[in-house]
């Protein structure tokens, strides 16, 4: 099998980081040879958070090189445009559509960019843009934005929905967990 790249990108506390750490866990219950490798901007201050996961029959490398990525999961809208150069040929970006003002925007110094969804489309590319956070509200907390991006991909995936389960239980606190798989259901159903 020919390794795949994950790449998820979004804002610090956003939960990229369980993303992961629940991807991980479905993708080791597959028996695949996972990297996975996190590089935080100023996550504590609302900076970039992207997270690599890399998997195959044998992956010597956690690092996803521009053209590479399989998929592009992206809590933020611009943070999804930001990385689009990283996309494969055919494949895909699952972003919510949410807008997080980064700090030139914050400060005045720059405006937040009109039209990012029909500029991504405009180049080609495949772009599955929602309001993955109106789904993780109505599951009972805007934190399960995660878990809605999941739902998601579990759509485009090769997993069952039975791993996708598995995988969410060994990841989340069990006083979290109907909410979470509430969470998953809605987007992957949305």
């Amino acid at each position: 099998m020919e390794t795949r790249n994950i790449m998820i990108v979004g804002v610090g506390g956003q939960g990229s980081l369980l993303a992961s750490k629940l991807l991980g866990r479905l993708l080791l219950g597959r028996g695949y040879d996972i990297k996975v490798s996190e590089v935080h901007g100023m996550s504590q201050r609302g900076g970039s958070v992207v997270t690599y996961v890399r998997y195959g029959e044998k992956v010597y490398s956690p690092i996803i090189d521009k053209g590479e990525a399989d998929y592009i999961l992206s809590f933020e809208l611009l943070e999804a445009a930001r990385w689009t150069e990283y996309l494969k040929p055919g494949g895909k970006i699952i972003t919510n559509t949410q807008r997080i003002n980064p700090m030139p925007v914050i400060t005045g110094a720059a405006s937040y960019p009109d039209g990012l969804e029909d500029k991504m489309r405009e180049k080609g590319i495949d772009v599955d843009a929602f309001d993955a956070l109106s789904l993780a509200e109505q599951a009972g907390s805007s934190k399960a934005v995660n878990l809605v991006l999941l739902g998601r991909l579990s759509k485009s995936a090769d997993f069952t929905e039975a791993e996708w389960m598995q995988a969410i239980e060994a990841s989340v606190p069990p006083k979290f967990l109907a909410l979470n798989q509430k969470a998953f259901a809605l987007g992957r159903d949305s």
